[in-house]
This record gives C-alpha cells, structure tokens and sequence, in this order.
C-alpha cells in the first residue's frame, strides 16, 4: 500500500469514526439565498481546484487516461450545496463529508455509469474506488470550509 493510500485510509477511520459535528447554523446573519448562493459558488469553485489537485498525487485513472475539470460541474454543485445549508444547515453534516459522499454516490455511482460517461461502480479496481473516495471526500471538506468562511463574510 502506497503512502497516499495508508493516509486516506487513516483520515477515513478517523473522520467516519468521529460522531457528527453540529451543522453551523448562521447565528448572526440572517438566512438568504443568494448569499447561500454566492458562498457555495466560491466553496465549488475551491473544491473542484482541491479535488484536481488530489487526482494530481494520486489519479483515479491510469496515468495515460485525461483528468478532466468539470468547473462549471463544480461551481454549479457547489451553489446548490450553498443555498441548501443556508435553509438546510444539517446539509453541512461532518464538515462536508457528507456532501462529497453524496455527491459521489449521485455522479460516479449512478448517473455517469448510467449515462455511458464511466464505468460502473463494480468495474473499478479497489485502487481507481479508494482515489474516488479520497478526491470526494476532499471536495466536501473544501466545499465547507470554503463556503462557511465566505458566507461569514456576506
């Protein structure tokens, strides 16, 4: 097992094992849509850069095979995923975890295999699966930290 691996796999045990944080709510400011809209932009914008970058040090795909960035993908999640946790704020679940979980489980597992643009979930290695996670997993963790510290500036 590489490094890169055995410290995803560490992260995971930690980060899953841990109970729930408690989703920010938005004491001071009051809840509005377009701020909601304008941080998640930011925070998709900021985990779609993260995410190219962990598929950077470790691919999902074999070296020869094109990464692509899917910017507006991400921008586009990501300021769904804002206006959700401004009326939603359990949306933000373990710090962000769950949205990447999430939006894996709705991309890579279902609709791209469904749609032809990837291969299904069991025709994966274990090693191509474990860099989806991570990538995801990082994605929802920069999504939150991104939109939370934005939306404290609105």
């Amino acid at each position: 097992m590489s490094l890169a691996e055995t410290a995803i796999n560490t992260f995971l045990d930690r980060k899953l094992a841990r109970p729930a944080t408690k989703p920010a709510h938005h004491p001071i400011k009051a809840r509005s849509l377009a701020k909601g809209i304008l941080a998640g932009l930011a925070a998709g914008l900021a985990a779609t850069a993260a995410k190219a970058l962990i598929e950077k040090v470790y691919p999902p795909r074999a070296e020869s095979a094109p990464q692509p960035a899917h910017w507006a993908f991400g921008a586009t999640v990501g300021a769904a995923y804002g206006a959700l946790a401004e009326f939603y704020p359990a949306a933000t679940a373990r710090d962000g975890v769950t949205f990447g979980m999430t939006l894996m489980a709705l991309t890579h597992d279902s609709a791209l295999p469904a749609l032809g643009l990837a291969a299904a979930p069991a025709g994966l290695t274990r090693r191509e699966t474990s860099s989806e996670v991570a990538s995801h997993l990082v994605f929802g963790l920069a999504a939150e930290t991104t939109r939370r510290v934005v939306r404290k500036i609105l």
